[in-house]
């Protein structure tokens, strides 16, 4: 008698059973891994690495992305409640990325110096302002962060 025989038909309704069933659990279970890990990871809000502001432009050279550590932001973004990206220059360079977006067609409406290393803008294309746009020295880097209406 051959060690290798054809399974019987109960062998086989309870082997498709145990495939139907573990393929039910394993897509959302992949698909709930995938979507989360996403938000857990330290560019979450960067959906086009590259891009600046979601596939406006290519990202200046010299400017390297992140991401706000802060729990509410992230919690935010992943709710599609508004939507927020950082980079970070070398030197002091406020306007590192406000001139894509200037050359992109968005308008200054309203800017700030806070302080010698603090500034902030207004930016849109229509009013209200559509962007937030702030720059601030942290020792010897510029932090740039971007923030708006989730689009």
């Amino acid at each position: 008698m051959p060690w290798i025989t054809r399974p019987s038909k109960g062998q086989r309704l309870t082997l498709a059973a145990a495939l139907l069933g573990g393929a039910v659990v394993s897509v959302p279970l992949g698909w709930w891994l995938t979507d989360n890990l996403s938000w857990g990871s330290p560019l979450y809000c960067i959906e086009q690495p590259g891009q600046l502001w979601n596939g406006l432009a290519p990202v200046p050279a010299g400017l390297s992305p992140t991401c706000p550590d802060s729990a509410s932001y992230r919690q935010e973004v992943r709710a599609g409640e508004s939507r927020v990206e950082q980079y970070l220059a070398a030197g002091w360079q406020p306007l590192a990325a406000a001139r894509v977006l200037r050359a992109r067609g968005y308008v200054l409406l309203d800017d700030e110096l806070m302080a010698p290393d603090h500034y902030s803008a207004f930016l849109g294309k229509a009013l209200p302002a559509e962007l937030h746009y702030t720059a601030v020295k942290q020792g010897d880097q510029t932090l740039i962060t971007i923030s708006g209406a989730a689009r």
